[in-house]
């Protein structure tokens, strides 16, 4: 399987669960402590911590430690290759697999 579907399926993967999707809809207006976003959702930090490594190793979340709590962000480089990678698949482009000639 080709790269690009790979990391494209961890990022839809990762966005998948509603929760997840909704954090990162609050952090499209800006960084946030971890301690924000428990009060949100009235989850354990270990709740948390799970779901912020998932988004993290989707590159879909940046995560700066301040103190004892962690402060996150959108990996916007990350989202905008991943934005780039979805419109191609969703498109007829000349690289597009559809014309590529059978192997």
């Amino acid at each position: 399987m080709e790269q690009k579907y790979i990391e494209s399926t961890k990022v839809l993967k990762a966005l998948a669960d509603p929760k997840r999707l909704r954090i990162v809809d609050m952090l499209s207006c800006g960084e946030l402590c971890a301690c924000r976003i428990l009060e949100e959702f009235h989850i354990t930090q270990p709740t948390l911590s799970h779901d912020m490594k998932v988004l993290i190793e989707a590159g879909v979340v940046n995560a700066r430690p301040e103190g004892k709590w962690m402060n996150y962000s959108l990996n916007n480089d990350n989202l905008q290759a991943f934005y780039k990678q979805l419109g191609n698949i969703f498109s007829s482009t000349s690289d597009c697999i559809c014309h590529q000639k059978e192997r």
